[in-house]
């Protein structure tokens, strides 16, 4: 892991500060094990790949998107790649100017041109002071721009049940493995009627269902990091390409290839 301390900026107060940030690069195969902040947080990655865990539900967060997590919601990040994290933290007084279900829940959003800006450019400062106009003005267009961020569907349930668990554990890291569902019943130690049953009262979601949108957010990922559409539809275990746009049409409401170069 390694800290890039921000360019030197006047201290002000704790009970002034409207945002503070952090810029950490961490190494591929690093984790941050589960913890909280009293501050709601904006987690950004230049480049790489998070995976993010808040309660039973897990992100696979690309460097065009950002985590959103309120005060006091315990999570855990895993480092895929090496990943240039830029993380802005708003204090309670600034959060509480969101709608109450971006105070409440966490969710993925897309980070547009300027969100991107911001960021980096509020990292130059360090941290926005309540007590400086030009530091408050950035603030509100912070909030605007977070409470206007479109949400990005990949959100994935995970089982509480062990078995189901391990199973879903085992579908995220092999996306692009087509093996028969039954061996993987088999392997965690259930039958397939079980699982089926395990994955529809957790997660809400079918077990096939889970598993293609596992698919299809890991094609986020791949798309956001250069890979080509006929690529990214082999390393998520599509057999043809066609086949591949089809299911990542249906689930984002745009082709892979327009995906890809609006990630550009």
């Amino acid at each position: 892991m390694i800290v890039q301390p921000a360019p030197t900026a006047p201290t002000a107060p704790s009970d002034r500060l409207l945002v503070r940030s952090l810029a950490v690069t961490y190494r591929s195969g690093s984790s941050l094990s589960e913890h909280d902040h009293a501050w709601a947080q904006l987690v950004y990655a230049v480049s790489g790949v998070m995976r993010v865990e808040v309660a039973s539900v897990v992100w696979l967060v690309p460097s065009t998107r950002a985590i959103w997590l309120p005060p006091r919601h315990a999570h855990r990040i895993h480092i895929r790649g090496e990943v240039a994290m830029r993380t802005l933290y708003l204090a309670p007084k600034l959060a509480r100017r969101l709608p109450r279900d971006l105070r409440e829940r966490a969710r993925s959003l897309e980070v547009s041109a300027l969100l991107r800006e911001l960021i980096l450019h509020v990292l130059q400062l360090a941290m926005l002071d309540a007590e400086v106009p030009a530091h408050a003005r950035l603030a509100a267009v912070l909030v605007d721009l977070i409470e206007r961020a479109p949400e990005t569907d990949l959100r994935l349930p995970l089982p509480r049940d062990p078995r189901a668990l391990a199973a879903a554990e085992h579908l995220q890291a092999q996306p692009e493995l087509t093996s028969d569902l039954h061996q993987l019943a088999r392997r965690v130690g259930a039958s397939l009627r079980t699982l089926q049953r395990l994955f529809t009262a957790e997660t809400g979601l079918s077990l096939d269902t889970w598993r293609q949108k596992a698919r299809l957010t890991h094609a986020v990922s791949c798309l956001c990091s250069g890979t080509t559409v006929s690529e990214t539809a082999l390393a998520c275990g599509y057999d043809s390409p066609s086949a591949f746009i089809a299911a990542f049409r249906r689930q984002f409401g745009v082709t892979p290839g327009r995906f890809r170069r609006r990630a550009g």
